[in-house]
């Protein structure tokens, strides 16, 4: 049963659907990929239920999509699509034969019409791009508001809706939902039927298809990727069972039946992708020391925050994500104890400054819950803030109310009030205040009632409380990057040695790293010799990399250049290779290497990805 807690007062501004009029139940693609053409045909059976009486139209999200027909009980129905929204794509405004006077009026709309090149939502990769270089591939990727790129929808998280789907293929297709069939047709494509019976948002549907080889990695999780690199993916993930079954004795039993991955060739934008029952993830998490994993921990925690509680609209997204990085790091304190948690939130705490300074302390960019009602688009906000400054609000709430014995039942609790619902932040607040009045009385509430919410809320910059995290595990990275920072001058740089850095974690090395992209940039002899006492160079540790290649960078030591320039292009995360760019742009005789480099690269980057990075170095696109 999809979510009915939608009141005309609930508005997206992020969608031109008429969401107050008329809701969808359950949608079913039917769909046959072109790889040749690089385009999806076929049609989308839409489910509705009429929220108002009288209602005479239907209106849906579309986005470069070219359209064929819509039609109701096989009738065909008169349709017009509106100029184009800089951002928003084009409402798809459908007449309905007659007015549905009754509330709860269910009827079925069909819309035939195929994608077109212009598709946000997916990405074509030729043969060369993937590994093993002899097949195509394409995958999709919905968030924020690409959904409309490639189906005519209520395209808004307020919208949970249930899907099914018929995909015609040459290559193997998998999808964020559980494969029920598939059917031979003789003419070397299969079609492959998927259902997925959890109501989601529509940000969540997902698809890729390509050479794709599964290995099992636990008792409801298959790894999913090309063949030549699944025996390392298998390895790299075999820890997945431990925190799915961690998340479920934090929260609730896990409710999408399969928890499996797909890796994905290295042009996917994000870290991972939590679409239900297929997390997409990146191939830089590949790092072959299982170190890189967190981001697994990260979408696992989504299975409950995010896919099953979901933020309204894009301006609650930290309801998605804050809450999805605290659970991570639940789970990671659980497995590894709570120092390693406090580890992890200092890195955050990183990200989140840089991301202020970034966009400017009184940026609008840096509130928690940004106004988006001017109609912009929800990808241009996309930072660290609504996952560290929400994880940032959520660890000061805990230590308030009297730490984690009080808050851990309590975050249960939030999962089984909110489940398959959409909500806002106000409905989040008016629940904690019910729940700890209810479960703890008045001296736990006046504790709550103390925290200024406004100002977390919907103040700009950096959060209002200094979290005074742990240091244990960050203590050795500070002193050896302040070592580094005075020895500016010395000639003699004898103190440092491959040992300082022998008994180091992955992340350690990281830290030490960001800590020394605070000071002043380092003079060149200083990053040659640490180079060479600490083997930077050749580290496969993607994470590791960023932060060794972001110093030098900083610091125009001119040699790293050529290293920057293969890391930015051979794969298109961005967490990596925005700010790369950003900085090689900045860089003394780097502003034409980067702008060169984008040029000539650019058709290997994902659609929302290759935007994004044209803006970061000042070209038109």
């Amino acid at each position: 049963m999809a979510a009915t807690n939608f009141s005309s007062k609930v508005i997206d501004p992020s969608s031109l659907a008429n969401l107050s009029e008329v809701l969808t139940q359950h949608v079913h693609f039917n769909w046959t990929i072109s790889f040749t053409e690089k385009k999806i045909y076929g049609h989308v059976l839409l489910d509705l239920i009429t929220l108002a009486p009288n209602v005479s139209k239907v209106v849906l999200d579309t986005s470069y999509l070219d359209l064929k027909d819509v039609s109701l009980n096989g009738q065909s129905l008169k349709y017009t699509v509106a100029e184009r929204h800089l951002s928003l794509g084009s409402a798809l405004t459908i007449e309905l034969p007659e007015a549905l006077a009754q509330v709860g009026t269910k009827f079925q709309i069909k819309v035939d019409y195929s994608t077109t090149d212009k598709c946000t939502a997916v990405q074509y990769l030729e043969p060369e791009q993937t590994v093993g270089k002899k097949h195509p591939y394409l995958f999709s990727q919905c968030q924020a508001i690409h959904a409309r790129a490639f189906a005519p929808l209520q395209d808004s998280p307020s919208v949970k809706l249930t899907y099914s789907a018929s995909v015609t293929s040459p290559l193997p297709v998998v999808m964020s939902a559980l494969l029920s069939s598939t059917d031979d047709n003789n003419d070397n494509t299969k079609t492959y039927n998927f259902k997925q019976n959890t109501t989601i948002p529509s940000y969540l549907i997902a698809i890729a298809a390509g050479n794709l080889a599964g290995r099992e990695i636990g008792p409801r999780s298959t790894v999913w990727c090309e063949p030549e690199v699944v025996e390392q993916a298998a390895w790299e993930f075999d820890d997945t069972e431990r925190f799915i079954a961690t998340g479920e004795s934090l929260l609730t039993p896990y409710e999408w039946g399969r928890y499996d991955l797909l890796v994905l060739p290295p042009s996917f934008p994000y870290g991972g992708m939590e679409n239900p029952c297929l997390t997409f993830v990146t191939p830089t998490l590949l790092a072959g020391d299982k170190s890189a994993v967190d981001v697994v921990a990260h979408e696992i925690a989504h299975s409950w925050m995010g896919n099953l509680v979901t933020t309204s609209n894009w301006e609650h997204f930290w309801l998605n994500e804050g809450w999805t990085v605290f659970i991570e790091r639940k789970i990671a304190a659980r497995l590894h104890g709570e120092p390693e948690r406090q580890f992890s939130s200092i890195i955050g705490w990183k990200a989140l400054k840089e991301s202020v300074e970034l966009f400017g302390e009184d940026s609008p960019a840096t509130v928690l819950k940004p106004d988006l009602s001017s109609g912009i688009d929800p990808d241009d906000y996309f930072s660290s803030i609504p996952y560290e400054k929400g994880f940032n609000l959520l660890y000061h709430i805990e230590k308030t109310v009297g730490g984690p014995a009080i808050f851990e039942p309590y975050m249960k609790a939030h999962v089984e009030r909110f489940a398959s619902k959409s909500i806002t932040t106000d409905d989040w607040l008016a629940h904690i205040h019910e729940y700890m009045e209810k479960n703890h009385g008045k001296e736990v509430l006046d504790k709550l009632k103390s925290i200024d919410f406004n100002l977390w809320i919907n103040g700009a910059g950096m959060p209002p409380v200094d979290p005074n995290f742990d240091t244990s595990l960050a203590d050795a990275c500070y002193n050896l990057a302040a070592r580094w920072d005075a020895a500016r001058t010395k000639e003699d740089l004898s103190e440092f040695s491959p040992k300082d850095i022998e008994s180091f974690t992955s992340t350690q090395k990281i830290v030490f790293l960001e800590r020394l992209t605070d000071c002043e940039p380092l003079p060149h002899n200083l990053l040659s010799k640490m180079d060479e006492l600490y083997e930077m160079s050749p580290i496969r540790n993607a994470d590791i990399r960023f932060r060794w290649e972001q110093l030098c960078v900083m610091a125009s030591y001119e040699k790293i250049y050529p290293s920057v320039v293969e890391f930015i292009t051979e794969q298109g995360r961005m967490k990596f290779v925005r700010p790369l760019y950003r900085y090689l742009y900045t860089a003394k005789n780097g502003a034409e290497l980067a702008q060169q480099t984008f040029l000539k690269h650019k058709h290997f980057y994902h659609p929302i990805a290759a935007q994004l990075i044209a803006k970061d170095i000042n070209l038109k696109q």
